[in-house]
């Protein structure tokens, strides 16, 4: 994609994360950013209790992607982005976590460098690491998790992505795998079926900072039992590796997961 020379009319459009949806996690930079915005293209995972944060005159546009239910395309975000922004606007796209992980932010980057709009990034807490935050559970782990792998829940139509799953298998880390309740089984099964032990340490996590919030421990072997419907319809994080024993008593996880659920 060849790009066009700097538009010097336009602001240069600001990608920002909003974390896992607490307000009081968002950065000072992203809380000037809404501040100062004319035009915010929102996710659907944008907490109300951000978009307040907008001035009175702002225009909110929802794009956001959810559990299949799309609000716009990618390249129909892509395409009101670059509107938006010759405008001469102030733009700022919103996207829950950090827009640099699963966020799609390199699609929404070339689109406006193609049209010679500069585009400004501004991080967010991760849900990886308000999980471990919220739980209190270090994902590393001298001698246990000497890496931490992100890893995609599923494809564009929903489906299991494919995965190395004999190289997840023998890594000496911690998995965390974003937006993957509705393959819990399926994710803990190609696990085992590739030699982690069916034993190692679990955890689902729903609406991460959120006061709705949600935590079941378990085996892996045990990860998918007592999902509820509303847990396939949140956000929802899967972490697994033998760091999370350091934080809950390996004899307890059984339990503990039984009075969650």
């Amino acid at each position: 994609m060849t790009s066009l020379p700097p538009n010097s009319k336009a602001h240069p459009v600001i990608l920002a994360g909003t974390g896992p949806g607490d307000p009081d996690l968002l950065t000072l930079r992203a809380v000037r950013a809404i501040g100062a915005a004319e035009i915010i293209l929102h996710d659907a995972l944008v907490d109300a209790r951000i978009l307040v944060l907008a001035a009175p005159d702002a225009v909110l546009i929802h794009v956001g992607k959810r559990c299949g239910r799309h609000a716009m395309s990618q390249t129909e975000i892509n395409r009101r982005l670059v509107e938006c922004a010759r405008t001469g606007a102030r733009v700022l796209r919103l996207k829950g976590g950090d827009p640099m992980i699963f966020g799609r932010a390199g699609e929404e980057i070339a689109a406006l460098r193609a049209a010679g709009i500069a585009v400004e990034v501004i991080p967010g807490i991760t849900a990886a690491s308000a999980a471990a935050a919220s739980a209190c559970v270090s994902l590393t782990a001298r001698g246990r998790a000497r890496a931490v792998t992100l890893v995609t829940g599923h494809t564009a139509d929903g489906g299991l992505p494919p995965q190395d799953w004999a190289a997840l298998a023998r890594l000496d880390s911690t998995l965390v795998f974003y937006m993957g309740s509705r393959h819990a089984r399926a994710i803990a099964d190609r696990l085992i079926e590739a030699g982690l032990d069916p034993a190692t340490p679990a955890m689902l996590l729903t609406n991460v900072s959120r006061p709705d919030e949600t935590r079941r421990l378990a085996r892996l072997i045990d990860l998918a039992d007592g999902i509820a419907t509303a847990d396939l319809a949140a956000p929802a994080l899967i972490l697994i590796g033998a760091a999370l024993d350091a934080a809950v008593p390996v004899a307890t996880i059984r339990a503990d997961a039984r009075e969650l659920s």
